[in-house]
């Protein structure tokens, strides 16, 4: 039985079903897969007689290669946002003042915040006391009585 012979455009057609998985999955993964198989295609038919096991080779060494450079990349332009909090709404509320619409008893009670009610945990208090959001768990806001 003879040797499998790789013609150049095999690597040009993977790399086109790379691209064409990167489209339905994101993450530029497949991106850099079908880069390299791109580069082996063009290297094969520059040299025609490079085997199977190098073709290999260097398909294998240019996808990690291309893989861990662009990670770097995208670490290195990683940026903090303006709005850490915005999708947290709990966490935005921590250190603000409310007044309890439902008095604390046996450790739970009510705040009124925008136009929505919010549980909350803390020392007993009165319908009407002040109380700071120190913390969040869950859906519940852990308060201390506001001086």
């Amino acid at each position: 039985m003879g040797e499998l012979e790789i013609v150049f455009w095999y690597w040009w057609v993977l790399a086109v079903g790379f691209l064409a998985v990167e489209l339905l999955a994101p993450g530029f993964f497949f991106l850099w897969l079908a880069v390299s198989a791109f580069v082996v295609g063009s290297v094969l038919l520059m040299i025609p007689a490079a085997s199977f096991e190098v073709q290999l080779l260097l398909f294998s060494l240019l996808a990690v290669t291309s893989i861990l450079v662009w990670r770097r990349y995208v670490s290195a332009k990683a940026q903090e946002s303006d709005q850490p909090l915005l999708n947290q709404r709990g966490a935005q509320y921590i250190g603000r003042i409310f007044n309890v619409v439902t008095a604390i008893e046996n450790g739970q009670g009510k705040i009124k915040v925008g136009d929505s009610l919010w549980l909350v945990r803390g020392e007993d208090c009165p319908v009407g006391s002040k109380v700071k959001v120190v913390a969040v768990k869950g859906a519940v806001f852990e308060v201390e009585v506001s001086k």
